[in-house]
């Protein structure tokens, strides 16, 4: 029987994902989970958010969802190894978890010339290291440099991105990215809300420094994998509809997720326990 494409996050950032992939795959049916009653993800432990996110998958494949997207890059770095390893054998083999930072890992290394990259994301994505280890396997003449940027998520959810004082913010995590080498030439926005600062980044960058999000790519990654997996393909529904769901108030949600996907949205509280 044939589901909807779930799409997690731990709260609105999975949006700019989910907008990508309706607007690439937009035949397919798709539900969105948002965990904003226990965002951010970002300073959580690796237990912590491992239990969260497999909590998430349990509640997806409940819905008969049989693919489950991580639309979070903090998730993807501290759960999805272990979901797949561990979880995904007793949950059932038609199953399948996938995350955002293989498909972003197999093509950063395309942008750049200087062979030198950038990594702005939480600090639990970059304390977990995933991005240097997964880009040595796919491009190892690459050199990585990572900054955490702990106050980008908080601006964004508080509706400050665009405002004088993330300024300050986004203008001392460049600075910290830049001291450690003046040779990288791309940025790649590791976490998914950070597109919302994607102009006031820009305005303090370098001309000749490219800044890469994450959407599109993750969405021509699933649509080669559902290519190259047809079964996977025929147990995900094909109507265009889309559900979306909060852990949180849902009438709060909708406000701040339109400034994520772009459009209004109604959505409906759940929990997770």
């Amino acid at each position: 029987m044939s589901a909807p494409i779930g799409v997690f996050d731990s709260g609105y950032g999975g949006l700019t994902i989910l907008k990508e992939l309706k607007k690439q795959l937009p035949q397919y049916d798709y539900i969105y989970l948002g965990d904003n009653a226990r965002a951010p993800y970002g300073p959580r432990s690796f237990d912590t958010v491992y239990d969260y996110t497999l909590e998430a998958v349990k509640w997806f494949f409940a819905q008969g969802c049989s693919l489950v997207i991580l639309a979070c890059n903090t998730a993807s770095a501290k759960a999805l190894r272990t979901i797949q390893q561990n979880d995904l054998p007793l949950l059932g083999a038609d199953k399948r978890v996938l995350g955002v930072i293989r498909p972003t890992t197999e093509v950063l290394g395309n942008f750049s010339t200087s062979r030198q990259v950038g990594i702005l994301g939480t600090v639990g994505t970059v304390q977990s290291d995933s991005y240097p280890i997964e880009l040595a396997k796919f491009f190892p003449d690459l050199k990585v440099f990572q900054q955490a940027c702990p106050m980008w998520v908080p601006l964004i959810e508080n509706g400050e991105f665009d405002k004088p004082g993330a300024d300050y913010f986004v203008k001392e995590d460049l600075g910290q990215l830049f001291k450690q080498s003046e040779g990288i030439d791309t940025i790649l926005l590791a976490c998914t809300h950070y597109p919302l600062l994607e102009p006031k980044i820009k305005s303090f960058l370098p001309k000749n420094v490219e800044l890469v999000t994450q959407g599109s790519i993750v969405a021509e990654s699933l649509a080669k994998y559902l290519q190259n997996h047809p079964k996977i393909a025929q147990n995900c529904s094909q109507t265009g509809q889309l559900r979306f769901y909060t852990t949180d108030n849902a009438e709060g949600f909708e406000k701040q997720a339109s400034l994520f996907f772009g459009q209004k949205i109604e959505a409906n509280h759940t929990d997770l326990v």
